[in-house]
């Protein structure tokens, strides 16, 4: 093989094979020899991340299928293991996404990024857990599924994640995983890259570090939803596979956050931000405290409803009864000048009237 020009890393995965089927088989055979580069990894070597117009281009030139493929992979982490084993005996399944009702005419998702169940089976860790489903992933899944309506399928819970094309030979219950990268593979050369499949469930892991650094999601997290093991894993396989809804939801929060670094259709996250600290900015200003401002959704704040905040803010600092006006000791009317109120009238007993200007 190494006459053959190859890899020393593709090569030792023989050594681990053949080693394995002796093992299996209670053969006690030890292989001496010494391969040049078993470490080395040249075919991966150059490979880069795609850019999010990368991944959109190569999303627009799958098929449905393999557009539901490339989004579990790039938005969710998945294994293409996960949608459909090496033998095509399980794979992921309709049921499998918790939050999820199956209908005649398609599935419906409650939540939004929704839950999906990678059961042991299906783990290369061996260890059930469960990713999110961005809403984007959530839309190639829907038209993937809506298509296989259309042709008769009859929906249940046990319906795999990935059809077969109709118009071939249906062989084994589920998608071998060579089908299911040869799809992934075939999008990715029609968007003009030379890129393994599995890149795309780098494109998730770099996004979520990155994610990381900027205080999206915690480290925990981030391992639990990419299928390794850790803290989370440990307590959530002690517990009957049950996490505790607070800490689920907080998870989702998280990976919400982490949805502006993943998905190719995300809002513009730069206005997104701009807007809201302008909004905290602003409310700030008017008297607002940190703990208030926490309990507020400053992302989708309309203009209106700023300005009614304020108005309310303002109003508070006078009679409950609803008044514009405040009587007050004519030595205060600078500090109320300074806070927006406009000077009325003095009155004889030393003291002045103010109002507000709306």
């Amino acid at each position: 093989m190494e006459k053959d020009g190859k890899a020393g890393s593709y090569i030792e995965r023989f050594r681990k094979v053949i080693l394995s089927w002796t093992s299996y088989n209670n053969l006690d055979v030890k292989l001496k020899v010494n391969i040049k580069g078993s470490s080395d990894t040249p075919t991966i070597a150059s490979e880069r991340v795609p850019s999010k117009d990368e991944l959109s281009r190569i999303l627009r030139m799958a098929s449905p299928r393999g557009r539901a493929s490339v989004a579990l992979m790039a938005f969710s982490g998945l294994r293409p293991e996960s949608p459909g084993d090496y033998l095509g005996t399980d794979g992921i399944r309709l049921g499998d996404f918790a939050e999820a009702k199956i209908r005649d005419d398609g599935i419906e998702f409650e939540n939004v990024p929704t839950i999906l169940l990678v059961r042991r089976a299906l783990s290369k860790a061996r260890h059930p857990y469960f990713a999110f489903v961005s809403g984007e992933a959530i839309t190639y899944i829907q038209e993937h599924i809506q298509e296989r309506v259309k042709q008769g399928e009859k929906l249940t819970a046990e319906s795999a994640l990935l059809a077969f094309d109709p118009r071939g030979v249906r062989k084994n219950q589920f998608l071998r995983t060579t089908l299911v990268t040869r799809d992934v593979k075939e999008a990715i050369l029609k968007a003009g890259f030379a890129r393994r499949p599995y890149v795309l469930r780098a494109y998730c892991d770099t996004n979520m570090i990155v994610a990381e650094s900027k205080g999206f999601i915690s480290h925990p997290y981030l391992q639990f939803l990419m299928g390794h093991k850790g803290d989370i894993e440990a307590r959530y396989s002690t517990n009957k596979g049950r996490l505790p809804p607070t800490m689920i939801e907080e998870m989702r929060e998280a990976y919400k956050k982490c949805d502006s670094l993943l998905s190719t259709k995300a809002e513009s996250a730069t206005e997104k931000q701009i807007s809201k600290a302008f909004n905290e900015r602003f409310l700030v200003v008017a008297g607002f405290k940190k703990e208030e401002l926490e309990k507020m959704n400053l992302d989708d704040m309309t203009n209106e409803e700023l300005q009614s905040l304020v108005r309310q803010r303002l109003v508070g600092m006078m009679n409950s009864n609803g008044s514009r006006q405040k009587v007050i000791p004519v030595k205060e009317v600078k500090s109320y000048i300074s806070q927006g109120f406009e000077y009325v009238a003095s009155l004889s007993d030393g003291e002045a009237i103010m109002k507000l200007p709306f």
